[in-house]
């Protein structure tokens, strides 16, 4: 079910890697962020969406990997927006995402998956502003809602799951320490904060996720192996 974790703002927590997906009450409807995972759940969705009562005006999705492209049919046929670049790698990886889906999840709608709409410069329906970088995949971004005081946050600052770098692109360890940095000042905004996978983090919660992320960071860089037992650590 839908939880609400500040004021027109609702979290749903997925079985699958504690996947989380955001509605965000906008002054035309709801935004959906990162619906997912299982069909079964994106069918409980519509079901929580249509007891909000409010039209889905619009998607958006974080970033291209195949759990952040999904949707389903009763949430309506609207723009689903993303980062220029997110929307272009979307397309170019849609048939492994949607074979991805396939073999993960059960009862995927797999023919919506990764159809994607570049955000236009005024945003569009899309709430708040825009945090583009380029740690964990390509045109990644977070969600400020400086009206709200939350931080959607994609695949950051989770605790659950380590840093995940990219492993096929070079300079990823500064690019997700030049992201940390970015999504701090973000956050002098916020006392709430929404990662897309794990547990919402609140007040000085806040403050250590950034801190145990940039240790792991630090631990890599030193080359020693990072002390963090969250799941995806290296082995």
């Amino acid at each position: 079910m839908l939880n609400e974790v500040a004021d027109g703002v609702w979290v749903r927590q997925s079985t699958w890697v504690w996947s989380n997906t955001t509605v965000v009450r906008t002054g035309d409807g709801l935004l959906v962020v990162d619906p997912g995972i299982e069909g079964a759940e994106l069918d409980e969705l519509a079901d929580d969406l249509e007891r909000l009562g409010l039209p889905v005006v619009a998607g958006f999705c974080t970033h291209p990997h195949w759990d952040h492209l999904l949707w389903h049919p009763r949430f309506g046929d609207v723009p689903r927006y993303a980062t220029a670049a997110c929307a272009r790698m979307a397309g170019e990886v849609r048939e492994r995402a949607q074979a991805m889906a396939a073999e993960t999840a059960t009862g995927v709608p797999l023919d919506v998956i990764g159809l994607l709409t570049p955000l236009p410069a005024d945003g569009g329906p899309v709430a708040g502003e825009v945090v583009e970088h380029d740690a964990h995949a390509v045109g990644h971004a977070a969600l400020l809602l400086a009206d709200r005081g939350v931080l959607l946050a994609g695949d950051m600052l989770s605790d659950v799951l380590i840093p995940l770098l990219d492993p096929r692109r070079t300079g990823q360890q500064e690019a997700y320490e030049a992201s940390l940095d970015l999504l701090g000042k973000a956050a002098e905004h916020v006392d709430v904060l929404i990662p897309g996978h794990g547990a919402v983090a609140r007040d000085q919660e806040i403050a250590a996720r950034f801190a145990v992320d940039r240790a792991y960071l630090e631990a890599l860089r030193r080359g020693e192996e990072p002390a963090d037992e969250r799941w995806g650590k290296r082995r």
